[in-house]
């Protein structure tokens, strides 16, 4: 299905939504007449807006994907019905977000092809920001350890991103740690500073730093005209001695094309549950993970939990 506009916001909000439904509502075991309401319900519950991009709200609008899902097929299960034709009747689904596209050819070979997932692979965020600053993210590491650089060193960064690449970054200044995730200027200067990009970089306290604030005027960056996907990213370095850096990213990092290893999805784990204060080990939880299909969620939770760990 062609979206017409904004199709970043739309996908997880709204066909994302769609998705988990069907797929929980498999899971549950509901029959048809069971899906089709779990649908409707769901559809009645999309929504998103790139308005709430750096605050709380984005999070929420991303989770409420999988919390629409849920409500949708357990209200099914319940016989809480819907319309049938919530996905392709006159004031459908498809008119809201998409150009109003006939559905039937675009089910019709649901089933036929390769799935998306195998033939795209899984990504692994490797930084919690926007995705449109990973790329940039990596150049900057990666000049950060080849080159020896600080903050201090670097005079000017100019990013060149594919078309629409900048259109989430709306903070240019970030006062608060969720506007810094949608700050290109403030990733790079966190990734140069702190050689590293985690989920302490964005604290207030940390876009706030006095060193970091003066250096978001150095940054500038553009898209380039030509197709949206496949998606790039070109980082050009002036340094204060007058030498330049430059380098094109085109796989990022956790990406099928560049895997995290164990090492490093062992890391975000730990990063992860550090900052949620929890006490499981990130070894046991990648091994459990590397094994979810062996082992009930049960099991899982037992294996991993502090108390097994110490008796271990």
């Amino acid at each position: 299905m062609r979206v017409s506009r904004r199709p970043d916001i739309l996908l997880v909000r709204s066909v994302g939504t769609l998705a988990a439904t069907v797929a929980c509502g498999n899971l549950l075991g509901l029959d048809a007449r069971g899906i089709v309401d779990a649908i409707g319900l769901a559809v009645a519950q999309t929504a998103g807006t790139r308005e709430n991009f750096g605050t709380d709200a984005k999070a929420f609008q991303a989770g409420q994907c999988g919390a629409a899902a849920v409500r949708a097929v357990l209200l099914a299960e319940q016989r809480f019905s819907a319309s049938a034709t919530a996905l392709d009747g006159v004031t459908r689904y498809a008119a809201l977000y998409s150009s109003g596209n006939d559905l039937a050819k675009e089910f019709s070979s649901l089933g036929l092809e390769p799935l998306e997932i195998d033939a795209s692979g899984i990504e692994v965020k490797k930084y919690p920001a926007c995705y449109v600053t990973h790329r940039p993210i990596d150049a900057m590491l990666d000049f950060r350890r080849e080159h020896g650089l600080s903050i201090d060193d670097v005079e000017h960064v100019s990013v060149e991103t594919s078309a629409s690449g900048l259109a989430p970054l709306i903070n240019h200044h970030p006062v608060t740690g969720v506007e810094g995730k949608f700050s290109l200027p403030y990733v790079i200067a966190a990734a140069l500073e702190d050689g590293e990009v985690r989920l302490s970089s964005f604290t207030d306290d940390a876009v706030r730093r006095p060193r970091l604030q003066p250096f978001f005027g150095k940054v500038d960056a553009r898209e380039a005209s030509g197709a949206m996907t496949p998606r790039w990213a070109s980082v050009r370095v002036t340094l204060a001695s007058g030498r330049m850096l430059e380098r094109r990213v085109d796989v990022l990092r956790g990406s099928p094309g560049a895997p995290l290893s164990d090492a490093q999805l062992t890391e975000k784990l730990a990063d992860c549950l550090a900052w949620g204060g929890s006490r499981f080990s990130a070894g046991a939880l990648l091994e459990e993970c590397l094994a979810v299909d062996r082992r009930t969620v049960g099991e899982m939770l037992s294996r991993i939990s502090p108390q097994a760990q110490g008796a271990t």
